[in-house]
């Protein structure tokens, strides 16, 4: 019944979701096996075999995730939860079993050795060849090794941003960097799951919308709920998807709408048979399309494997086929005028599917391939893309009247942007700039109203920025001299 709505679609989906609460030389947690319980509850409805475990010390963690290599295979998708205590030591996350030691200060490597490394865990899925891999970390929690009295291994809680994933890997955690997610919104709070998982279960169940989708809901719910406790807590997510995908798509027929009873979760025993979903289009050619935002609208440009004569696309399920017209340039693969990859949309286009076809070099026609635009979406991908490009362009120094650090570049594509901090002569910044609010009608223009820089004393050799991007991720540390 769930389907991705790509060309090419996994053989399989098989899930595992981990909850420790159970800690022994650590703070013991109230709700991470229910978060784990939840969730396989939830990726059942989703058509996921699911493996549960509960309360893994280390050698049982290690079974439980060699069981999981073994149940995915080439072209699956893979979904795996954890909740519980999570540490982030030097940039990388581990996933404390339930009897990591009582570390202190100077003690980090008792921690790495006896704890589990989460890029691991992505380099296992790897190795599987799994088309899609999920992964949702729900440990963003205070630091666990703080005692009164003692020097803790160093950390603040929350856990790094993993900002550096292989293609066709999803992650979302339940808080930002040196942020720490809550469990509950007040004593009163009788809700069994965190306030990240009992948000997050419910939106995976949202039919047609996809994983960036999700997330974002999710963001949005998280951050509104915990500031009415004032609380600040945003997860981030990491999308490296070449496709969207979509775990609850809309069913195509009373046979598939049918619901089977769900089977009972299962604590690592053997996997059954699985359920296997099939696709609704047998090219592996699919067109990918990359978004551009401009003063006049959107343009949209569509990659297509294979040669081709003719292209032609619509907005949403019905109407008409438009053209795309041809350059005046030839394809050397097919020895004819190369068609026109590019569209143009408004800037107010709504979100929709744009359906893509096209007429290969045996003037067979293909597709029509369905391609999600989501102008928020595509609009902070692209600014983002940008602002990585052109970081030697974010500040500029210029004297008039004294010396100012102008940062209008960054104002111009500020949809991107969650937070931008300098550090005056200091290569720690610290010092919040005033952003005017992203207008999505017309988002690079500056408001006349806006200040795009700052002034500084003569003094001043350098500054240093550092951006917090919307997603939550966060930006290297750039530093800039006069």
């Amino acid at each position: 019944m769930a389907a991705f709505a790509v060309p090419a679609y996994a053989e399989k989906r098989v899930a595992l979701v981990v909850g420790n609460n159970d800690y022994r030389n650590v703070p013991k947690l109230l709700k991470a096996v229910n978060d784990a319980r939840t969730m396989g509850d939830t990726l059942k409805q989703l058509g996921f075999t699911v493996m549960v475990a509960e309360n893994q010390n280390r050698q049982a963690f290690s079974q439980t995730l060699l069981a999981f290599d073994k149940a995915v295979d080439a072209g699956d998708t893979a979904f795996f939860f954890y909740a519980g205590h999570g540490f982030e030591i030097a940039g990388q996350n581990f996933l404390l079993p339930t009897d990591v030691p009582a570390a202190t200060e100077g003690q980090e490597e008792l921690v790495r050795d006896a704890s589990i490394l989460a890029d691991r865990i992505i380099e296992r899925l790897q190795n599987r060849k799994v088309r899609t891999a999920i992964l949702v970390f729900d440990a963003c929690r205070n630091n666990p090794f703080e005692r009164a009295g003692t020097r803790a291994v160093a950390g603040g809680g929350g856990l790094a941003p993993m900002t550096q994933l292989p293609e066709g890997v999803f992650s979302i955690f339940s808080a930002g960097p040196r942020q720490t997610a809550l469990d509950r919104l007040s004593n009163d709070d009788a809700n069994p799951n965190s306030v990240f998982t009992r948000t997050f279960s419910k939106e995976l169940t949202q039919p047609g919308a996809n994983l960036v989708q999700v997330a974002q809901r999710t963001r949005r719910s998280v951050s509104e709920l915990a500031e009415t406790v004032r609380h600040k807590q945003i997860p981030v997510y990491f999308d490296q998807m070449v496709d969207d995908v979509f775990l609850n798509g809309i069913a195509k027929g009373p046979a598939e709408v049918a619901a089977k009873p769900a089977e009972p979760l299962q604590k690592l025993a053997a996997l059954p048979p699985v359920q296997q979903l099939k696709p609704q289009n047998d090219s592996v050619n699919a067109p990918i399309a990359m978004f551009s935002r401009h003063n006049g609208g959107w343009t949209v440009v569509f990659s297509i494997a294979d040669p081709t004569l003719g292209i032609s696309w619509r907005l949403g399920d019905a109407g008409d086929f438009r053209e795309t017209g041809f350059m005046d340039t030839l394809d050397p693969r097919t020895r004819k005028r190369m068609p026109n990859p590019s569209i143009e949309l408004p800037a107010d286009a709504p979100a929709a599917v744009i359906q893509v076809r096209y007429v290969d070099t045996n003037g067979e026609l293909q597709g029509p391939f369905p391609i999600r635009f989501d102008p928020e979406a595509a609009l902070i991908r692209d600014q983002r893309k940008i602002l990585d490009m052109t970081a030697t362009s974010w500040l500029s120094f210029r004297e008039y009247n004294g010396l100012l650090v102008y940062y209008t570049h960054l104002m111009s594509y500020r949809c991107a942007i969650r937070e931008v901090r300098v550090g005056i002569d200091s290569t720690v910044p610290d010092k919040v700039l005033k952003m005017p609010p992203c207008d999505p009608r017309d988002p690079s223009v500056i408001p006349h109203d806006a200040t795009p820089y700052l002034k500084l004393t003569p003094a001043t050799k350098s500054v240093s920025v550092e951006l917090t991007y919307r997603d939550g991720s966060v930006s290297e540390i750039k530093s800039f001299r006069r």
